[in-house]
């Protein structure tokens, strides 16, 4: 059964549900050109153990939003990366240049519990440069996997210390201002977390680290006219 969150969808309202485009992040732009999507697309494909088996790990909105072809999904559980809100700034998508959001991403250390869902072999480069679009700018990488029917290697976007974006060693505190009053183009950071709080309750997937952001968040908006 899952646990009522604090963060509700009356407190999210309390932020806008989006507002016009603040313009690019310019410390992105060279990440986001063709080419250089193109060299990661290249870089993930050589890599790939095996183009037949082609698993990508989700643990956030790619979960219950996933807007790509698969054959099938399994539960799985990633060692040696966690859910955290660690990526930023964001001051374009769900942040905007006077109130910047964190993203949550995949950070060293502990583990993660998710979906994989394994790619269709055929139009796997297509489906795979759609993805590195979409996502955040940081070069993903092939991750083990544990299933119930076995182990798998995934792709999955990770966000390693040493790399561009990488924010995390905040205080939960910190981090939870800092979220929530932050909305951009896409929507509110807020909205992002409630929805993927409420998916991974509704999953089956308690995370320690989602579960004391919504509750300390909520804490921020309750604050909040």
């Amino acid at each position: 059964m899952s646990r009522m969150l604090r963060l509700t969808r009356t407190l999210v309202e309390k932020i806008p549900a989006a507002i016009p485009d603040p313009g690019p992040i310019a410390e992105i732009a060279d990440l986001q050109t063709a080419d250089a999507q193109a060299r990661t697309l290249h870089d993930v494909l050589s890599t790939c153990p095996d183009p037949e088996q082609a698993w990508l790990f989700a643990f956030g909105s790619l979960m219950w939003k996933p807007d790509f072809g698969f054959c099938e999904q399994r539960r799985a559980r990633v060692a040696g990366w966690h859910r955290a809100f660690c990526l930023g700034p964001d001051t374009r998508y769900r942040g905007n240049p006077e109130r910047p959001g964190i993203m949550l991403s995949l950070d060293r250390g502990g583990f993660c519990d998710g979906i994989a869902f394994r790619l269709h072999e055929t139009g796997l480069p297509e489906c795979l440069a759609s993805l590195i679009a979409r996502e955040p700018p940081i070069p993903p990488a092939w991750v083990h996997a544990e299933t119930e029917q076995g182990a798998i290697t995934a792709l999955a976007f990770v966000c390693d210390p040493v790399g561009f974006g990488y924010v995390g060693g905040l205080a939960p505190e910190e981090t939870a201002r800092r979220i929530a009053p932050a909305v951009g183009m896409l929507g509110s950071m807020a909205d992002y977390l409630f929805n993927t709080a409420s998916h991974l309750e509704e999953m089956g997937i308690h995370d320690p680290h989602v579960w004391q952001m919504q509750d300390l968040v909520a804490a921020e908006l309750e604050k909040f006219p």
